[in-house]
């Protein structure tokens, strides 16, 4: 349960941070029965990356090295007008 908040916690930054829209949407779906997918929803068509650099002494940058080490799976879903930034757990 810590985990799942932790991820909605760096995505919903994330959106807040780099989209800088009005809104954004919090999504949970089951898409198997061995799964939970935790996902955030923005206008925004800019795609997250992964930074695989430390950026020296920066503590912003790394949410989702975050969700990359705390989920099973985690990736973008784009659509016309935006995209969903997403991270999936397996059901304890």
């Amino acid at each position: 349960m810590e985990d799942a908040a932790l991820v909605i916690t760096e995505l919903v930054s994330n959106a807040v941070d780099h989209a800088r829209l009005e809104s954004i949407r919090v999504v949970v779906t089951r898409p198997s029965e061995k799964f939970v997918r935790l996902g955030v929803v923005d206008r925004s068509r800019n795609i997250p990356y992964l930074r695989t650099d430390s950026n020296g002494d920066n503590t912003r940058g790394r949410g989702l090295l975050l969700v990359d080490a705390l989920t099973d799976r985690w990736g973008t879903d784009r659509y016309r007008w935006g995209k969903q930034v997403w991270g999936e757990l397996k059901c304890g």
